[in-house]
């Protein structure tokens, strides 16, 4: 009898984040696939005798491709597992879940998404940055700073036009080229703009500058990935929002 796949967003990295469906299925679970990203914490939650996948990716460094964690997925399920593939944020926030639904469905396979509170929000909500607010902000826009290779890099141009809040994923192995593209494209570079690194665990950083700064001070600090990037009126909010 083949198994089923769930797809459970771990939330931006504090396991009380994580939805109440996504934890009822990881302690039902038999087979856990699971990113980088997860909290370590969560893989507590699964019940005894249940396996573990460690398919972790970093920035340039795939060490199990795409394709072979998808055959993971299918090989477990074709075993009759319940098996829960656990990625960080949500798992179709440039997270590679729509691509891994569509070989399993391409075998056959059932599968379910269960949605997860994904970085671009949740993370900045933990900074005391949102996203939104009637003074500053009625829009956002979530992109990547990591495209795949051969793919044409983001027009940063129309980007920089856009009104509301610029949030950028996976970007800081290009902020300074991203921050310099912006403001050749006519973002002013008095910009308010702010790194947070490790967003809502306890080890979380977050720095604030002009986007003409950013690049230099979050160098010298030693920030880096996983980290986001928002560029907007709205981070001017954090000195009075920030809970931590």
């Amino acid at each position: 009898m083949t198994g089923k796949v769930w797809l459970v967003g771990a939330g931006p990295g504090d396991p009380g984040l994580m939805t109440v469906k996504g934890l009822n299925c990881l302690r039902e679970a038999q087979a856990v696939v699971f990113d980088r990203l997860v909290n370590p914490e969560l893989l507590r939650e699964a019940p005894a005798g249940c396996e573990f996948h460690d398919v972790g990716k970093e920035a340039n460094c795939h060490p199990i491709p795409q394709p072979q964690i998808n055959q993971i997925l299918i090989d477990c399920a074709r075993r009759g597992l319940r098996v829960v593939r656990l990625k960080g944020g949500d798992p179709f926030v440039f997270g590679r879940g729509s691509e891994e639904a569509q070989a399993l469905r391409a075998c056959g396979i059932a599968c379910e998404v269960v949605p997860g509170i994904t970085s671009a929000i949740g993370g900045l909500a933990a900074a005391g940055i949102p996203v939104t607010h009637r003074d500053f902000a009625s829009s956002f826009h979530v992109v990547t700073g990591h495209l795949q290779d051969g793919k044409a890099p983001q027009d940063w141009s129309k980007l920089a036009a856009l009104p509301g809040t610029l949030i950028i994923l996976m970007g800081m192995s290009q902020i300074r080229e991203i921050c310099a593209a912006l403001m050749e494209a006519g973002k002013p570079a008095d910009t308010p703009a702010a790194v947070v690194m490790r967003a809502s665990t306890p080890a979380q950083q977050v720095l604030t500058a002009s986007l003409s700064r950013l690049a230099d001070e979050s160098e010298a600090a030693g920030f880096r990935a996983p980290a986001l990037i928002a560029i907007g009126a709205v981070v001017s909010l954090r000195e009075i929002l920030a809970f931590s």
